[in-house]
């Protein structure tokens, strides 16, 4: 598996990433959309949805 490099908000420069939960993932039965910079541990979400997960949208507290 590749490791993608992003922007670690940890370290502030572009990091390699490796998955969290490799395999299926507990929280989506899928591909794991969580990533973590092995050097300080910051975590990120990252990916695509599946089609068949709906969609998240922000609510607004009464």
């Amino acid at each position: 598996m590749s490791q993608p490099l992003g922007n670690c908000p940890g370290c502030g420069g572009d990091e390699p990433f490796e998955q969290i939960h490799l395999g299926d993932c507990p929280d989506t039965g899928g591909e794991c959309p969580e990533w973590a910079c092995p050097a300080c541990g910051a975590a990120v979400i990252m990916g695509t949805q599946s089609a068949d997960v709906p969609a998240r949208r922000p609510v607004r507290a009464a």
